[in-house]
């Protein structure tokens, strides 16, 4: 049964993101989803452009900061929004596409700019259920 998903979670000023899947990669693939969302419905942004993403850190809470933070550099220096993710996460090393397409400030009707992930209330575990959630704060 699939349970991929993604969701918002309010922080004072800032923005709680969580993805959940049924397995780590599904729950960053959708984190990644959840981040997209703060700034303009994902639905909407086209795959017709890809960036490849690698990563490492020592363990899975720094990797999705490291993860997300890579995303927001790659959005701003490159002025693309992503809809669709591919991830794969081994010992710690992640190998990742986010497939989208140039700003549309017309077409996107953006809300916000991400400054960045963060690590408040971080964390990436396997629940009682076997379901994954990775989640943290964004600075909106």
């Amino acid at each position: 049964m699939s349970v991929m998903r993604w969701e918002h979670f309010p922080h004072e000023a800032d923005m709680g993101i969580r993805g959940i899947g049924n397995t780590r990669d599904e729950a960053f693939e959708q984190a990644a989803l959840a981040m997209t969302a703060i700034i303009t419905d994902p639905t909407q942004v086209k795959a017709v452009e890809k960036v490849e993403i690698t990563r490492q850190a020592p363990d899975d809470e720094l990797l999705l900061v490291d993860w997300l933070n890579a995303l927001v550099y790659e959005m701003a220096t490159r002025k693309l929004l992503f809809g669709r993710f591919e991830v794969h996460v081994k010992d710690h090393t992640l190998t990742a596409r986010a497939f989208g397409e140039p700003m549309d400030f017309t077409k996107h009707h953006m809300v916000v700019e991400i400054k960045g992930a963060t690590y408040t209330a971080l964390r990436v575990a396997q629940e009682s259920n076997g379901e994954w959630v990775a989640q943290c704060i964004v600075d909106v």
